[in-house]
């Protein structure tokens, strides 16, 4: 049995090292003290000090062993570490070293970091929508029920919500599904956005944003292995959360095309395509659709939702659509039209049949509510049984964030016609969305006059897709690097001009082509300069490797 018995006080070493040897019924102690010499150890390094330790426990017999750790990138779940979520990947680390950089007073080619990588419009500048955050503010402290400077329309949906809430408070658990007045008020919700087509609460379950509830849902539908293993179709370019949850469950990922040259339109023979090329090596069970599209920004139209429906009627497919930009719609022409509403108005032959899961989110449209987390589900012919096991499932988690819940619930249930509210929610969530579209025409139209990028409309959503063209000298530079040409891109953009975008390899995109994502978000005279630096950077970047 071996002790080290070791204090240090005030930079001098009171060092005792007592090395006990047990031999059979007895027991011999030998203790070492170290010298008057060697008791000052404040000028030694770490490293010193430790190789002195080690050498005088081996001198008196004792093996110094280090444990190794439990758990290593070598031990650790294989799945994770194919895991990849470029929106905060790199590009995004790097910046924020930057940001510090600036604040040290490293003298750069810019005085500011534009974090045009995410969609997160109140970091962006945007301003909360009032009304929202009355009630919120109300749930979170109830005595302010009592201050009148609040409108009576955001105390009765407080009081209602508390009322629901165990203890009266939004700190108590709530039901796993999510609060039950909640969850009705989302059904009315969605009755009235889909025209009258009911929604039945039970088929509601609230979420930590849209991202928790299509994550949960992979997981009831990946399974088998081999050629049995579940494939899940999602668009190219996509939103690197779909790729990221399928690599974690092991799912097989199938990609599906959208079509730049057509507004990155997606054309259900290249579903068909991607659906037969994928049974050679697993079984398609699911389609994902992103509308309106992110990163591309497209709306479908009503058309191809019905192609698309007929076409996982016809595959036996279970249909993902995430729908958590359903409000932010720009282009003239363009209308958002939901998968439930296009389902059910094709009639029983599909409305019966078709299952599908549609998501929303607080954190997109005019809201820009991402930091409170909320969402939710819709679930429509989910099996019985199969809607037991989500129920169960979404309980290991206990319940969603409850302040998220209430800010969902708000958005559900708005100020109506004739409420004290009305006028100024009206007027504030008409200006955010005037300003996204006037931000969406603005960024086209000035990527377009670019020589070598190529804009589509932003007909929706909050981003653009631009297409860059990337000269063969810079393309060999980047793999010399063993980086894609877009990373080697919007890394130099991101040194030399301060702005940060995502490449597009980080979201797919067809072999040979290069693009970056870029939000819309950031108020409209610091975009106008963000795109104008763009547009001479790249210039310089084309002329520098020409």
């Amino acid at each position: 049995m071996s002790l080290l018995l070791l204090r240090v006080a005030d930079g001098v070493a009171c060092f005792k090292v007592t090395i006990g040897i047990l031999q059979r019924p007895t027991s011999r102690i030998r203790a070492y003290s170290l010298s008057p010499c060697c008791r000052h150890f404040s000028g030694f390094s770490v490293g010193h000090r430790s190789s002195f330790i080690q050498r005088k426990m081996s001198e008196n017999g004792v093996l110094f062993q280090s444990r190794g750790k439990v758990l290593t990138v070598d031990t650790m779940n294989p799945a994770v570490k194919k895991v990849e979520y470029a929106v905060r990947g790199p590009i995004v680390i790097r910046a924020v070293e930057l940001e510090k950089e600036l604040k040290q007073g490293v003298k750069k080619p810019f005085t500011e970091v534009i974090k045009a990588n995410i969609g997160d419009a109140h970091a962006l500048g945007q301003r909360p929508i009032t009304f929202l955050r009355q009630v919120i503010a109300l749930c979170a402290y109830p005595d302010l029920l009592n201050d009148n400077k609040f409108p009576e329309d955001a105390k009765e949906r407080a009081r209602r919500i508390l009322q629901a809430c165990g203890g009266g408070s939004i700190g108590a658990y709530s039901a796993s599904q999510g609060i039950d007045c909640v969850r009705q008020d989302v059904a009315q919700y969605i009755e009235r956005r889909d025209g009258g087509i009911p929604s039945d609460p039970n088929n509601i379950y609230l979420s930590t944003g849209a991202s928790d509830a299509i994550v949960t849902l992979l997981k009831l539908l990946v399974s088998g292995e081999g050629r049995s293993r579940t494939g899940v179709l999602i668009p190219i370019p996509q939103y690197p959360l779909y790729s990221a949850a399928l690599s974690e469950l092991g799912a097989v990922q199938v990609n599906y095309y959208l079509d730049e040259e057509n507004c990155w339109a997606l054309d259900v023979q290249e579903l068909r395509r991607a659906v037969t090329a994928a049974r050679q090596h697993c079984q398609p069970k699911v389609l994902c659709i992103i509308n309106p599209g992110n990163p591309t920004g497209q709306v479908q139209s009503r058309k191809c939702i019905e192609d698309v429906i007929r076409f996982a009627a016809e595959e036996k497919l279970f249909l993902m659509a995430d729908e958590v930009y359903q409000d932010n719609i720009y282009a003239q022409g363009c209308q958002f039209h939901s998968f439930k509403k296009v389902l059910y108005e094709m009639g029983p032959e599909y409305c019966d049949t078709v299952e599908l899961a549609s998501f929303h989110s607080t954190s997109k449209c005019y809201m820009g509510e991402c930091g409170f987390r909320g969402g939710y589900m819709e679930v429509i012919n989910l099996d019985p049984q199969v809607k037991l096991q989500l129920t169960k499932l979404v309980s290991v988690r206990l319940c969603p964030p409850v302040p998220g819940q209430v800010l969902l619930d708000v958005i559900a249930n708005p100020p109506r016609e004739g409420e004290p509210s009305y006028e100024q929610f009206i007027k504030e969530k008409t200006a955010v969305l005037n300003n996204l579209a006037e931000k969406a025409r603005l960024t086209e139209e000035i990527f377009n006059t670019v020589p070598g990028i190529k804009c589509n409309p932003v007909q929706g959503a909050m981003y653009s897709f631009p297409r860059i063209e990337i000269p063969d000298k810079a393309v060999k530079e980047a793999q010399a690097k063993g980086q894609s040409p877009d990373m080697f891109y919007c890394m130099k953009l991101l040194e030399e001009m301060g702005i940060c975008v995502v490449p597009g390899s980080g979201f797919g995109q067809r072999e040979g082509t290069h693009h970056f994502r870029m939000t819309i978000l950031p108020p409209t005279e610091k975009l106008r300069i963000l795109l104008n630096k763009l547009k001479e950077f790249h210039e310089r970047f084309t002329r520098e490797y020409s």
